[in-house]
């Protein structure tokens, strides 16, 4: 689950990340290298400036997300020779990224700003936090009071892997979901049939799951499946018209891509003789769950939505 997670953020962030069209990304390795990861290019300089395409950077993409940069970080900063000094002032960046994305709404309690390093950046803080590196305790006083998580190789990159997925999805969720407008909803006076179904309410503080935007896509996916799905499958040879359903989640109640289908067939309904009315609308096998999946991902190829899914 983790893995397909990893993907789907990857591949939204390559795609629309960015100000300046498409940008290859790696979780963590290219986000460090862009934030931590710094080359020197004269070693005899006192500090030096990390060198970055202008438009191609972690924190341009935030700008762009966000609009505004956050208060005190600049996209192209200057950094310390020293490697202790480098790393207290990564850190510190990082803590004003995490504190400014839960000002935000952010959900990032559980993300340290020691994740978010470089693997030698975070063993120079662990050294410095544990006392192993004489004389470089000048700034780790604000540290000390902290919890210490001292981790092996191998453990800390799955942890920052994790991290930073966390941060892009939090990202998403701050700066991307809040552009979705209740206008999207239809008007629920047009489906009777819902007042028997239990609702969806958007208000802020109804879940402590979903966020407002989050629970406006489910009564958006929750209206237009009860609309449609008697009218894309009133002629279904493959189980008939699908039971209503209340939709909650966004992964098993949309597994056997009905909802996805009624969802597309709202705005094109020249897919519904060619493609959804050759679904299972009750499918019980890992077959016919797969025979949904390859209708609607073909028709997300027909109207150029695929966005690299691959049959």
């Amino acid at each position: 689950f983790f893995q397909k997670t990893l993907t789907a953020v990857k591949t939204w962030f390559t795609l629309f990340g960015w100000s300046k069209g498409q940008n290859p990304i790696s979780i963590p390795y290219s986000l460090r290298r862009d934030v931590c990861i710094v080359q020197l290019t004269v070693i005899q300089e006192k500090n030096f400036k990390r060198k970055l395409d202008k438009d191609k950077g972690f924190y341009e993409t935030l700008l762009r997300l966000n609009g505004q940069p956050i208060p005190g970080l600049a996209a192209s900063q200057s950094l310390p020779l020293d490697p202790v000094e480098r790393m207290f002032q990564l850190h510190w960046q990082h803590s004003e990224l995490l504190s400014f994305l839960k000002s935000q709404g952010a959900c990032l309690s559980h993300v340290m700003p020691e994740f978010l390093l470089a693997p030698e950046d975070y063993k120079i803080w662990t050294e410095v936090n544990t006392g192993l590196r004489r004389g470089s305790m000048r700034s780790s006083g604000k540290l000390s009071g902290k919890r210490i998580f001292i981790l092996e190789d191998s453990a800390f990159e799955t942890i920052s892997k994790r991290a930073w997925t966390d941060v892009l999805l939090q990202m998403y969720k701050v700066f991307v979901l809040p552009r979705v407008s209740s206008r999207i909803v239809p008007d629920p006076s047009n489906l009777e049939s819902l007042q028997n179904m239990p609702g969806i309410k958007s208000e802020p503080l109804c879940s402590n799951i979903y966020s407002r935007y989050e629970r406006i896509i489910l009564i958006w996916l929750n209206k237009h499946y009860e609309k449609y799905r008697k009218i894309v499958w009133k002629d279904s040879q493959r189980g008939g018209i699908p039971p209503m359903r209340w939709i909650v989640n966004f992964d098993r109640d949309l597994l056997d891509g009905l909802v996805l289908a009624a969802q597309i067939a709202a705005y094109c309904p020249y897919l519904i003789p060619t493609h959804f009315i050759k679904m299972y609308t009750d499918p019980t096998t890992h077959e016919q769950f797969l025979h949904n999946s390859l209708i609607l991902v073909k028709a997300l190829h027909v109207v150029n939505l695929e966005i690299d899914i691959k049959v």
